[in-house]
């Protein structure tokens, strides 16, 4: 099972990872509405995720989520790169409620992330901005592209959850397994 350390002057962070799990999480960031995020992505995408944060949090929760963005992206870089008998494309569109985002990936080790999302204010006491900085630092530390595209809604907390399960469910489907697939590009390597 991958395991990824990370240690800063600003958060010190230990994560694991079981790719073809059942969606089982340990999860501690000190941030209560993140680790709900975090949940939602172990959980719909079926992977086992532990992750243990401690971050200045006295500071803002800034550091905390872009580091936990860094260590997750390299985590699943260490799990699927190369990436070899798996679908490699994958997407979603989730509803929550009134709301509803869609995510396409393409498990391409290549960065790029699409942000489309209003999400500005707050969360509770949790800034909905930084929604983009973890799917940033996740892309670009993975590497893979995400595409986030709003399509409805007005509750952040909905559009937020309906994000982070969109890429829970495209990620399951782009690490699907197939075997006739053999290394999914016309280059013989991602």
């Amino acid at each position: 099972m991958p395991k990824y350390e990370r240690k800063t002057r600003e958060t010190e962070i230990s994560a694991t990872l079981e790719l073809y799990g059942s969606g089982e999480f340990e999860i501690e960031t000190g941030i209560g509405f993140f680790d709900h995020m975090l949940e939602a992505l172990a959980r719909h995408s079926l992977c086992n995720l532990g992750l243990k944060c401690e971050g200045d949090l006295h500071v803002d929760m800034h550091h905390s989520v872009e580091d936990t963005g860094i260590v997750l992206g390299r985590l699943f870089r260490k799990a699927v790169y190369p990436a070899e008998g798996i679908e490699r494309f994958g997407n979603a569109v989730v509803v929550m409620d009134e709301a509803c985002v869609s995510c396409d990936i393409d498990l391409s080790n290549r960065p790029y992330l699409y942000f489309d999302l209003p999400l500005e204010g707050k969360i509770g006491d949790f800034d909905a901005e930084l929604v983009e900085e973890f799917f940033r630092a996740f892309a670009f530390n993975m590497p893979l592209t995400i595409h986030l595209e709003y399509r409805r809604g007005s509750n952040r907390h909905h559009i937020a959850e309906a994000a982070f399960k969109a890429l829970a469910l495209a990620l399951r489907r782009a690490l699907g397994r197939n075997e006739r697939v053999g290394v999914p590009s016309t280059k013989g390597i991602l």
